[in-house]
C-alpha cells in the first residue's frame, strides 16, 4: 500500500510517500480502507519531533480519517465490512489502509462526504468539549475566538453559535475574518491592530468576553485575558503562534477569571462517557445538517507536502484534507 512514512524527525520536505506492506491485524481490531485524512497542526509538530510526545520511528503521520471497514473479524464494536466510519488514532491515517480498535471509530451518518468526516472529529470535539464541558458556555454569552479561521477556531465559531453565544471572531486578515463571518460569527476583530482591545470593548458594550477560545498562544493570549469579563473563562487549546505565554497571576484575581486547559488526548482516557455523549451530539447535528464542517482545501495523496505547507503557513482557511481513495 502507499503511505506517508516518517523515518526521521524532519521537515515535511524530507518525508516521502512509499510503498509498504499493509499493517497486520490483532484480535479485536478492524481494517479500514482510508478515503480521506485530515491534516492538523499537531501532525506537523509530530513529523518534526516537536510535539510533547514523540511517535517511535518510523511512523505514518495522520490522526484523523474517514473510510470504509474492509475487515472486521467477529464484528468488534458492532462494526461490519462495508460500513462507512470516521476515526481518530495516534498515527497512521496518511495511508491507503489503517488498522484500529473499535474505540477509535464512529459510524458516519448517511450523506456525509469522506472529506467532511476527515476534518470533523478532532476540531469539533475539541470545541464542544471546551465550550460546553469546560467553560459551560450558556446562551447569550459573549464568546471571543482567537485564530478564528483555522481548523479548530472555525469549529469553535460554529459550535458557539449552536450553543447560543454571540461570537466575535479574531483573525489577522480580511479574508480570514470574512471566512469566519460566513460560518456564523456575529462580529470580527483584527487582532494585529494596536487598538483591538478597544474594539472588543465596544463590541461587548464594555462587558468583555465571557469565554475566550484560544488555540493561538503568545502575547495575544495575555492581551485577551486582560479583556475578559468578570468571572470569564479563558480556554487554553494550543499554541499555534509558537510561544507559550506567561500569565501574571494578578490578572485572574482582578478579573475573577479562570484559566481552563483543553487537551483532546485526555478525554477518552479520563472522561470516556462524556466523550461518547459529546460525539453523539456532534453526529446528531451533522446528520440533521445543523453543523456543516468547514473543509479547507483538499489535496491528492501525492500532494501531501503541499497540504502540510499550507497548514503550517497559517494561511489555511478551515482544515486541510488529503484525499486518499474513492
Amino acid at each position: 500500500m502507499k503511505a506517508v512514512v516518517v523515518e526521521q524527525y524532519a521537515t515535511i520536505d524530507q518525508v516521502e510517500l512509499k510503498d509498504i506492506p499493509p499493517p497486520s491485524m490483532e484480535p479485536g481490531q478492524l481494517r479500514i480502507r482510508v478515503e480521506a485524512a485530515g491534516i492538523g497542526f499537531v501532525d506537523g509538530l509530530k513529523i518534526e519531533g516537536r510535539y510533547q510526545t514523540k511517535d517511535p520511528l518510523p511512523f505514518i503521520p495522520g490522526t484523523e480519517f474517514a473510510g470504509v471497514v474492509t475487515e472486521a473479524p467477529g464484528t468488534p464494536g458492532g462494526f461490519e465490512p462495508g460500513m462507512r466510519v470516521m476515526g481518530m488514532t495516534r498515527s497512521g491515517a496518511l495511508a491507503e489502509e489503517i488498522v484500529v480498535s473499535p474505540a477509535a471509530l464512529h459510524p458516519l451518518p448517511d450523506g456525509v462526504a469522506a472529506e467532511v468526516a476527515a476534518s470533523f472529529r478532532a476540531n469539533y470535539l475539541t470545541a464542544l468539549y471546551a465550550l460546553n464541558a469546560r467553560a459551560m458556555l450558556v446562551s447569550g454569552e459573549q464568546l471571543l475566538v482567537l485564530g478564528a479561521a483555522g481548523g479548530t477556531g472555525i469549529a469553535a465559531v460554529q459550535i458557539g453559535k449552536l450553543l447560543g453565544a454571540r461570537v466575535i471572531a479574531a483573525a489577522s486578515t480580511p479574508q480570514k475574518r470574512a471566512f469566519a463571518r460566513a460560518h456564523g460569527a456575529d462580529s470580527d476583530i483584527d487582532y494585529t491592530q494596536t487598538g483591538w482591545r478597544d474594539t472588543l470593548k465596544e463590541l461587548t458594550n464594555g462587558h468583555g468576553a465571557d469565554v475566550i477560545y484560544d488555540p493561538v498562544g503568545g502575547e495575544i493570549s495575555v492581551q485577551a485575558f486582560r479583556s475578559i469579563a468578570w468571572r470569564g473563562r479563558h480556554l487554553v487549546v494550543g499554541f499555534a503562534a509558537g510561544a507559550i505565554p506567561a500569565l501574571p497571576f494578578n490578572l485572574p484575581l482582578l478579573k475573577g477569571g479562570a484559566l481552563l486547559g483543553v487537551d483532546l488526548a485526555q478525554i477518552p482516557v479520563r472522561e470516556p462517557e462524556l466523550q461518547k455523549r459529546l460525539m453523539s451530539q456532534l453526529t446528531d447535528w451533522l446528520a440533521e445538517g445543523q453543523l456543516k464542517p468547514a473543509v479547507g482545501r483538499v489535496f491528492a495523496l501525492d500532494d501531501f507536502r503541499e497540504a502540510f505547507r499550507t497548514m503550517q503557513t497559517r494561511g489555511a482557511l478551515g482544515k486541510m484534507v488529503v484525499r486518499i481513495a474513492r
